[in-house]
């Protein structure tokens, strides 16, 4: 095995630039190679970041000299993408949400257990120093017992219907785009979810446009978490207990101070920096699972990312929400 661990990036948007970037300045970290849909979007992006370019998704994944394979695409897209990638003998780091529906979800996992494959879902904020700070703080009792979680996250966008926030064939939405931010945090920090009640206005082309949730956790608790397309929200999470109460000031899911104000009024500000543009703890993460054989990482196992694909599942089928790949497989 060489030094460095050497990633395959599948998807050349957005994303997928942010996670180059971040490759950047992850220790040990080698951009190896880029797949697209055409070699001309793939040579632009290696002539930017580096690595050999491929003008197919497949090639990238046969390739022998990539290790790791980050996939960036569309949600509707990492089902192919990532059993592509599993079959190919590639561990693999997928873009949030995971799949498009939890029966997709269990097919992945159920694939990369069986081939002895590293698979994580890239929920960057899972691996920020904003969120272990506060699992330390809840953790030294200094809120007493945390039963309330207040998230919201969300902004106006400009957007088309064309777009793939809108476009149900993109796998558009607040919720699979956004409310995974709350409601993946909501989970970590108080349990699995018990019951959830969901309301959403449903858009022209019929995704949700925003969505608000209501979760009760098994250990005891209750989030309230809300997602917007439509609405630049404060996009801030407060988690509170008899205490006191922990805010993760704005943005949250990438905040980089926390606040603990204490029962008397009594409050003080911690920061929480983190490396590059945060995409590279995540990374860091793939690669010390990857290294060490593991196929799953303890901090956002194959069951946290089943358990919270059945949730959004439970979510669209309240505010009557589906895409085509619900209605394909076996359920």
């Amino acid at each position: 095995m060489s030094a460095s661990v050497r990633w395959g990036i599948l998807g050349t948007g957005r994303i997928a630039k942010a996670f180059a970037n971040a490759l950047k300045d992850t220790p040990d970290a080698l951009l190896a190679g880029v797949g697209s849909r055409t070699q001309a979007s793939a040579q632009a992006f290696t002539q930017e970041f580096g690595g050999t370019p491929y003008g197919s998704y497949e090639a990238l994944a046969q390739a022998d000299d990539i290790d790791l394979i980050y996939v960036g695409t569309p949600h509707p897209m990492h089902y192919e993408n990532v059993r592509m990638a599993l079959d190919a003998g590639k561990g693999v780091l997928c873009e949030k949400a995971f799949t498009v529906n939890r029966r997709e979800a269990e097919e992945l996992v159920a694939l990369a257990r069986a081939k002895n494959l590293f698979l994580m879902e890239a929920m960057w904020s899972r691996y920020l120093p904003g969120l272990a700070e506060v699992r330390r703080i809840v953790d030294a009792g200094e809120i007493g017992k945390a039963v309330q979680i207040i998230a919201d996250l969300g902004f106006a966008s400009p957007a088309g219907p064309e777009h793939r926030l809108f476009n149900p064939e993109l796998g558009g939405g607040a919720l699979l785009d956004i409310g995974i931010y709350p409601l993946s945090i909501a989970v970590a920090l108080l349990g699995p979810v018990e019951s959830v009640v969901a309301q959403a206005d449903i858009g022209a082309t019929g995704v949700d446009e925003q969505t608000s949730f209501v979760l009760k956790h098994r250990g005891g608790g209750l989030s309230s978490c809300n997602c917007s397309l439509r609405a630049h929200l404060p996009s801030e999470l407060t988690i509170a207990g008899d205490l006191g109460r922990i805010r993760m000031n704005t943005k949250f899911h990438h905040a980089q101070t926390v606040t603990v104000t204490r029962l008397d009024g009594v409050a003080r500000t911690v920061a929480t920096p983190y490396l590059g543009n945060g995409y590279v703890h995540e990374a860091i993460e793939a690669q010390r699972c990857w290294q060490a054989g593991l196929i799953e990482s303890p901090g956002m196992t194959h069951d946290d990312t089943l358990a919270l694909m059945g949730v959004m599942d439970e979510i669209r089928r309240q505010i009557g929400v589906a895409y085509s790949a619900d209605k394909q497989g076996t359920p």
